[in-house]
């Protein structure tokens, strides 16, 4: 009877790991320009990829950000958008480098522009020792270690032809595995969940 329970325990305790280990979890970061004109973002497009429909994975991801920007209020326009939309993903091991800047939606609402929530990293960025002004208009450099792969998100003013918001997260991602999907999708919501812009149409 204990010899039994013990084995009911491992497997009970087994299942719990494998169904944690499971479930990735992505940690996703972000770089912007401070001269975007993010006010007058009300539609967005896709980048016409140059990569074959057969490419499913390249789907999911335009499904998921579609999904998430009409969440926020973004109409899609595929003729003339406010904001072009592309990505990109790396399956290889590669560098990326980012800045280290104010959080977006605190950066957007001190400029009067509406975003998903109304944080308060201002005690964040004391215990750091900056002060708004020295937050607000600075790019400072990090360098990522090398990743086993990597999602960018790029946002693009389209009348201006120039990236205003990056978003990645890092992650191998193996479309041999079953959940390589149900990953990318919840790695692409990731990402977008850190671009907090809300707009009114």
């Amino acid at each position: 009877m204990p010899v039994s329970r013990f084995l009911l325990s491992c497997a009970v305790i087994l299942l719990l790991f494998s169904s944690c280990a499971s479930q990735r979890d992505f940690v996703a970061e972000y770089d912007f320009d401070y001269s975007g004109k993010f006010k007058r973002y009300k539609t967005f497009g896709f980048v016409e990829n140059t990569h074959p429909d057969s490419l499913v994975f390249y789907q999911v991801i335009r499904n998921t950000i579609a999904t998430r920007l009409n969440s926020q209020g973004f109409r899609f326009n595929p003729d003339k958008p406010d904001i072009l939309v592309n990505y990109k993903l790396f399956t290889d091991q590669v560098k990326y480098r980012g800045y280290d800047q104010p959080h977006f939606d605190w950066w957007l609402q001190r400029r009067g522009i509406e975003s998903l929530e109304e944080p308060d990293y201002l005690s964040e960025d004391a215990e750091k020792g900056f002060t708004p002004q020295e937050r607000d208009e600075n790019y400072n450099r990090v360098r990522y270690v090398e990743n086993p792969g990597l999602l960018v998100v790029f946002v693009i003013d389209n009348r201006r032809g120039q990236t205003v918001w990056q978003g990645y997260t890092a992650a191998a991602f193996d479309q041999r595995e079953d959940t390589f999907t149900t990953d990318l999708t919840r790695a692409t919501y990731r990402v977008m969940d850190q671009f907090r812009l809300i707009t009114r149409n």
